[in-house]
């Protein structure tokens, strides 16, 4: 979020959850990226503050109520209110069950495999409407065709996450693999170490794909304790899925921290993997 919008920002949190009779007297940021996420006290409620625009906060709440109730390891909104999106000074805000982190934070690979498999087969339950995975692979290649929002990103490194890209979307979409609702994004920063056990959270990037395509989010540990994993899909969703998050890192709006040296990075390894695999994506 911009840093002059995070005064109103938590402002907006404060006041709405003062005004649903919620104790709060002050607010800590947790997390900064394209949303802000706060605890507020002493009610003890995770908020999310996004713009008005960020529209998808509806439908994440939505499908966490659903989840919850098929019992899926996801975080549960806060019971104390309404549980819905409200609106203030531009921004939509969600309240949820804030949980106290527990120690030691390591996840094992085992239980991280047995979550996600419980959030899949819970996933699988759900006639929700979703985006197909291939539309979030199509807004990174957007992005790498458009020169005005990825000014810094040389020619050679251009064609090759829009190769990589295109014959991976192509590939994995020809191998006609059995697709259900993923999480999207389940990366150990949006898996939570809960009393209550493994918690996922961020439901806002959830589509439809094969499992491999979140089983590449995860740290490849976790893939070895996942059944029935179809280990060549694996490997172009993980070459896929590391080709789009360096793609990101590339848009000048970008404000992940460090964000420059993290593509940098990964353009190194999208070439390696390719050479390892023996995959030609300039077709």
């Amino acid at each position: 979020m911009q840093a002059s919008e995070v005064p109103r920002a938590v402002a907006a949190a404060m006041s709405t959850a003062s005004s649903l009779d919620l104790a709060v007297d002050d607010a800590i940021v947790l997390h900064d990226s394209n949303k802000l996420t706060l605890r507020l006290l002493p009610c003890d409620v995770l908020a999310r503050v996004a713009p008005v625009a960020h529209q998808v906060a509806q439908f994440e709440v939505d499908l966490a109520q659903r989840l919850a109730e098929s019992g899926c390891p996801v975080a549960a909104l806060d019971p104390r209110v309404e549980p819905r999106v409200y609106e203030r000074d531009g921004f939509v805000i969600t309240l949820w069950t804030y949980y106290e982190p527990v120690t030691p934070r390591e996840v094992s690979p085992a239980d991280y495999a047995h979550a996600l498999e419980r959030l899949h087969a819970g996933m699988r339950t759900l006639d929700v409407p979703t985006p197909q995975f291939t539309d979030r692979v199509e807004q990174a290649q957007q992005l790498v065709a458009n020169r005005d929002r990825t000014p810094a990103l040389a020619d050679a490194d251009r064609e090759l996450l829009g190769g990589t890209l295109r014959s991976l979307r192509r590939a994995i979409g020809e191998r006609g693999g059995a697709e259900q609702l993923l999480h999207g994004e389940p990366h150990p920063g949006n898996v939570l170490t809960t009393n209550n056990g493994l918690l996922f959270i961020d439901l806002e990037t959830c589509c439809r794909g094969p499992v491999e395509f979140d089983l590449a989010h995860a740290p490849e540990e976790v893939s070895e304790h996942y059944p029935g994993v179809d280990q060549d899909l694996l490997r172009e969703c993980r070459i896929l899925m590391l080709a789009m998050i360096t793609t990101w890192r590339w848009d000048r709006g970008d404000q992940l921290p460090n964000g420059r040296r993290l593509g940098t990075e990964w353009l190194s390894q999208i070439r390696a993997a390719l050479d390892r695999n023996g995959l030609d994506t300039s077709g």
